[in-house]
């Protein structure tokens, strides 16, 4: 569980979806950089075998958390802060079958719900324009306190060998305390802490956003991030 010491807080995080690129790449950085992870998965040997692919990789580091897999619920009973880091497809059913477990944590949706066709990726109409997976979640688990952020952060990065990454993450939430929970987990993955880019509501603009950035990736050979400008970290 969270542990505070006078300069930074330790979190525990399980990352539901932590098999998939995003949630064990965010996982990864989060364990480098002094945090506990519990990867979840629907099946627990399969968290089980990529937490061990983690570890073996956080051998060496110092003052590095550990990594385990668990079941997704076992993940979440074990951690005072969620990342759900799933697709789209099938998100609010198993946001619905977790609500229970999620009661009174932070939970921080970095879930793009995402579409590619011949024109090329795309963001989804969520609500007729008037929500998004972040809001979704709130709505399934209204006990949770549920924030966005790392929507826009590429899954190659986040495995790659950089201490850390060279881009901004911002977070939305209508609370500041859940905001600030994923603003200092943010600094395990750029070095500083998150950007507050204001109410839940403006989950609708990052998620979709994301679909720019694969534009971008796709024709430059790359893996563009986003950068804040005028602030002073």
């Amino acid at each position: 569980m969270t542990e505070t010491t006078a300069s930074t807080t330790r979190y525990t995080v399980a990352v539901i979806g932590g098999t998939g690129p995003q949630g064990k790449g965010l996982g990864y950085r989060f364990a480098r950089h002094g945090h506990d992870i519990v990867l979840g998965s629907r099946a627990a040997e399969k968290a089980e075998a990529v937490a061990a692919e983690v570890s073996e990789r956080l051998v060496g580091v110092d003052g590095a958390g550990t990594a385990r897999g668990a079941a997704n619920a076992d993940a979440i009973a074990a951690a005072d802060v969620v990342l759900l880091a799933v697709p789209y497809d099938g998100h609010d059913e198993l946001v619905a079958s977790l609500a229970d477990g999620l009661a009174g944590k932070t939970v921080i949706s970095c879930v793009n719900p995402l579409a590619f066709d011949k024109r090329g990726a795309h963001g989804r109409v969520i609500d007729d324009g008037e929500g998004s997976a972040a809001e979704s979640a709130a709505r399934i688990a209204p006990e949770a306190t549920v924030v966005g952020a790392f929507h826009n952060v590429a899954a190659p990065g986040l495995w790659g060998e950089e201490e850390f990454l060279d881009e901004d993450v911002i977070v939305v939430g209508d609370s500041a305390e859940g905001k600030q929970v994923a603003i200092d987990l943010a600094a395990s993955v750029t070095g500083r802490p998150g950007v507050d880019g204001g109410k839940l509501r403006l989950a609708r603009v990052l998620e979709p956003f994301t679909a720019v950035l694969i534009s971008i990736n796709r024709k430059y050979k790359t893996h563009s991030g986003i950068r804040v400008t005028g602030l002073d970290h």
